[in-house]
């Protein structure tokens, strides 16, 4: 136990130096980021001064220059340049860099001007084509885009039409074919949540028999199952389509729902000239369906079609009885 205090003891202690140490060293890192400021700091003082310096020196020696020239030009000293100027107050004299800055200007200004275009006219004809063009084409693309919309109202109000005169057919066969799913009961369909029918959402609302007005969302798993067969059912037969596929739809429901889907399947088969794909491994719904196909493996690793045609096979019993 001692042995193992006084290695915690050390542990703490290496610990406490590591942390001392990092301590230490950001310290140092901070002090040597404050030399680097500081030295950097010299470095541009010496900088500025050495500029300084040098700025003095130009302006002495400036300053000598123009005393020369106005010994040469005017032959005085600079404080008579006033009197000679003909003004009270020296500070009022133009000073030189200003003047050569007017001139510069001035000079600029001349060559921006540029030498005379002798193909001003010829350019400016070109500029107005190009320009009665742009507006010819601006013009006919204002008319195709009124036309544009014109036509996107016209079959935004004839969808309109349409939508509203298949779903209420759509609607008729769901309430017809949700009430003899269901023996008994009422259901309809509702455009929700906006005025224009192109964007308006749909409700299902349905009633089996012994239950209230309620939503979809609210019914069991089986009538849920139900509700939306009678919904896509009542979509063909408003506009059959040659093939539906069913995949394992029968799975929540049970026994007479099962006998109730099959009736209608079949009363569907005779009104339309849709076929309808049946994928199921229920036994009611196999037993009423005109053929048969399965997967079986015979053999392992090696999957067989078979295939039954189940109004042969009756014809070929009902002959045999007879």
């Amino acid at each position: 136990m001692e042995i193992a205090d006084r290695l915690e003891a050390a542990e703490q202690a290496r610990h406490n130096a590591s942390d001392a140490l990092r301590l230490a060293e950001t310290a140092l890192a901070e002090a040597e980021s404050l030399q680097r400021d500081a030295d950097s700091a010299l470095a541009d003082a010496r900088e500025v001064q050495i500029r300084a310096e040098g700025h003095q020196e130009r302006c002495t020696t400036r300053l000598s220059d123009l005393r020369a020239h106005i010994d040469e030009k005017l032959h005085c000293a600079p404080d008579a340049v006033a009197g000679i100027a003909d003004t009270e107050d020296p500070q009022t004299l133009p000073i030189i860099e200003i003047l050569e800055d007017r001139v510069q200007k001035l000079v600029r200004e001349r060559d921006n001007i540029g030498p005379v275009n002798l193909r001003a006219e010829s350019e400016m004809e070109d500029v107005a084509t190009r320009i009665t063009a742009m507006e010819t084409e601006r013009d006919d693309l204002l008319a195709a885009i009124a036309k544009l919309r014109s036509a996107i109202s016209q079959l935004n109000r004839e969808g309109r039409e349409r939508l509203l005169k298949s779903f209420a057919e759509v609607n008729q066969h769901f309430k017809t074919l949700f009430n003899k799913l269901f023996g008994g009961g009422t259901a309809e369909l509702q455009l929700t949540d906006a005025d224009d029918p192109l964007e308006a959402g749909l409700e299902i609302m349905a009633s089996p028999p012994g239950k209230r007005l309620q939503s979809l969302s609210l019914l069991s798993g089986g009538e849920q199952a139900l509700t939306a067969l009678a919904i896509i059912f009542a979509v063909f037969l408003t506009n059959p389509a040659p093939i539906c596929v069913l995949d394992e739809v029968d799975a929540p429901l049970d026994d007479s729902n099962v006998v109730r889907f099959c009736d209608l399947l079949r009363d569907i088969c005779t009104q339309t000239d849709t076929r309808f794909l049946v994928i199921t491994h229920h036994r009611m719904t196999m037993a009423r369906m005109d053929r048969l196909f399965g997967i079986t493996m015979e053999q392992r690793g090696i999957s067989k079609m078979v295939s039954v045609d189940l109004q042969t096979a009756e014809r070929i019993r009902d002959n045999a009885v007879a």
